[in-house]
């Protein structure tokens, strides 16, 4: 429908408010938001730009936002106060307490310490998937053969695969012990099989039986973020592709993670794992940078623990052989951040790899290990109830 002035035919309207459903709507809503916030003492993160850090003396906040639910945590109560009184008055909010749910991830405190679950989010799963009778399993994935693009036949229901798929992938946030598993399954989606149904339906029947499981975090006594990185070389059995997968500790607290087949071919496993280093080397990149607009900078070089030993001499060895000359830009990149004190790469053993759950499955024994490493366990009983 359009609207024509008699007298001014050939003007166009121009809006002084956005209205809700446009496209512009949410731009225009995050641009005004930014600039008042920015007017009451806040500066954007360059690392994050939902993040938004204020500091004047003693008292600092720090404010996330996405889309329209809001997270503010303060030094104080009186700057809570304060900062949520200008909020409110300029945006039709209100303050909901102490975080306790947030985009579908539940919160319980107890003392200093937070449990982060989406129970709920699971049983949803299991009820969507009609699996809500079904038998637990142990682990998420077998330790067979890793799955083929093409084995078996076609699943006859695609939209119901992706579907659960994807919701599979957002559980991940706070169960990174199924990282693995659903990245293998996401995999298939534009061609599910039989085979590759059979395999979602594991991770459920393992969500099934650890649905009350969750990510604890604790105060850090110690500032310092510490990390694992693996690789199963050409493990993919159509591209030959190898799988990394790293984790990063803030303290005792892990706060970041990934599971993710590369993007090209390595000739060696040693090339498999250097190219692991370089992922995590990036990711602690940004995660220094955003600790250093936190107002918590980093003093001390971050390790990288690393179990392939050719790996970690490429890192501090400064000649270049021509057998590495194609993998020339992460070496580069990783030696520089060593060269600069901000990174170690050191060996661990195999056994103690706590990176090897995001690159293959593992028996029972060692699967429960490494998930207890990443602090992913049921609430503890004083919360359970809370």
């Amino acid at each position: 429908m359009e609207f024509h002035h008699k007298d001014y035919p050939n003007h166009v309207c121009r809006l002084k408010k956005s209205l809700y459903g446009l496209k512009q709507a949410p731009k225009a809503w995050y641009q005004r938001f930014t600039d008042f916030v920015t007017l009451q003492g806040f500066h954007q993160s360059k690392s994050d730009n939902s993040l938004f850090v204020y500091q004047h003396g003693r008292d600092v906040a720090y404010l996330i936002i996405y889309v329209d639910d809001i997270i503010l945590t303060t030094s104080s109560d009186a700057l809570r106060h304060r900062l949520m009184s200008a909020l409110s008055g300029e945006f039709a909010m209100k303050d909901l307490g102490p975080l306790s749910y947030f985009l579908g991830i539940q919160v319980k405190r107890d003392g200093n310490h937070m449990f982060l679950s989406q129970e709920a989010y699971v049983r949803d799963i299991i009820h969507r998937a009609s699996m809500d009778s079904c038998k637990p399993v142990a682990t998420p994935v077998d330790t067979q053969t890793k799955l083929s693009a093409d084995s078996g036949a076609l699943h006859d229901d695609p939209t119901a695969y992706r579907s659960l798929a994807g919701a599979l992938q957002y559980l991940t946030f706070t169960r990174p012990d199924i990282s693995y598993a659903v990245q293998q399954v996401c995999m298939h989606m534009h061609s599910p099989r039989v085979i590759h149904w059979n395999a979602l339906k594991r991770i459920i029947r393992y969500i099934q039986g650890t649905s009350a499981y969750g990510l604890h975090l604790g105060p850090a006594r110690d500032l310092s973020l510490l990390a694992y990185t693996d690789a199963d070389w050409a493990g993919c059995p159509d591209t030959r592709r190898s799988t990394s997968g790293y984790c990063v500790y803030l303290g005792d607290n892990l706060i970041s993670w990934s599971s993710k087949r590369q993007s090209t071919i390595s000739r060696s496993s040693a090339e498999a794992e250097y190219r692991g280093v370089a992922n995590v080397v990036a990711d602690i990149c940004w995660l220094r940078n955003l600790l250093l607009e936190l107002h918590h900078p980093l003093s001390r070089a971050t390790l990288v623990y690393c179990d392939n030993v050719s790996a970690i001499y490429l890192s501090g060895n400064p000649v270049q052989h021509q057998r590495t000359k194609h993998i020339e830009l992460d070496i580069h990149f990783v030696r520089e951040q060593v060269q600069r004190g901000h990174i170690r790469v050191l060996h661990v053993p195999s056994r103690h790899q706590i990176a090897d759950i995001f690159t293959k499955g593992l028996p029972r024994v060692l699967f429960d290990d490494f998930r207890s490493s990443l602090s992913i366990r049921p609430p503890n009983a004083s919360t359970a109830g809370v």
